[in-house]
């Protein structure tokens, strides 16, 4: 019989559509790495460059109609 922590490790959480989407759109786009938080009214997107956010919060728009949401997009610098 299996314990209890062998079956919640082996158990990955599943990732909204929204985070796999905005990942690849950056790496594909920049070439670099973001993180994503998908909350209840708002998508939170953290990079550590104030050029990178500023360009994704121009494409704003594009990335909410890849991600086929209404969320408020939030651009975080870290």
């Amino acid at each position: 019989m299996d314990s209890l922590q062998q079956i919640i490790g082996d158990r990955l959480p599943a990732q909204p559509p929204e985070v796999k989407i905005i990942k690849q759109y950056v790496k594909v786009e920049f070439n670099s790495d973001v993180e994503v938080m998908v909350r209840d009214k708002d998508i939170v997107i953290s990079m550590n460059s104030a050029a990178l956010a500023n360009s994704l919060r121009l494409r704003g728009q594009k990335i909410k109609a890849l991600c086929q949401t209404d969320k408020r997009l939030t651009f975080r610098l870290s």
